[in-house]
């Protein structure tokens, strides 16, 4: 039995993906997102994809509002501490709050259910319920 073609993974899931690539990187190594953005950034051969400009605003907005954003996560993360988290799942959390807190133009149900996908295809059989919970929480708030 033969697979059908790929389906193409949507333009904001794969900036999603790189902005997680960056945070991820960024979170390991301890250093600045912004400094992990701009060395990935000189390493992408042109001509640039499209998505390319969503992704470097995602990482930018996340480490200008870091702060802000793991605030809610600790707050909202019902017996887990930012450390305590896969990496993955927190730099998912930062992107997605992001999303919910600053970006009008993203749904909420949207900026949910694409850090829940990418959890489901990069993290633990877990991840993407906590995630769905926590955002869903988080989302809440927001819109009070």
């Amino acid at each position: 039995m033969s697979e059908g073609p790929k389906q193409q993974m949507p333009a904001r899931r794969k900036a999603r993906k790189r902005a997680l690539d960056v945070l991820f990187e960024a979170d390991l190594r301890d250093r600045p997102p912004v400094e992990v953005l701009a060395g990935y950034v000189e390493r992408i051969v042109k001509p640039r994809p499209d998505h390319l400009g969503y992704a470097v605003g995602l990482v930018e907005g996340v480490a200008g509002h870091l702060d802000r954003i793991d605030e809610l996560i600790s707050s909202y993360a019902e017996g887990w501490t930012l450390d305590r988290m896969p990496v993955v799942d927190r730099n998912l959390a930062r992107i997605a709050v992001y999303e919910l807190l600053y970006l009008d133009e993203i749904d909420d149900a949207v900026a949910i259910s694409e850090a829940v996908e990418l959890a489901r295809q990069m993290s633990t059989d877990d991840s993407p319920r906590f995630l769905n919970g926590l955002l869903g929480r988080i989302a809440e708030y927001a819109t009070r």
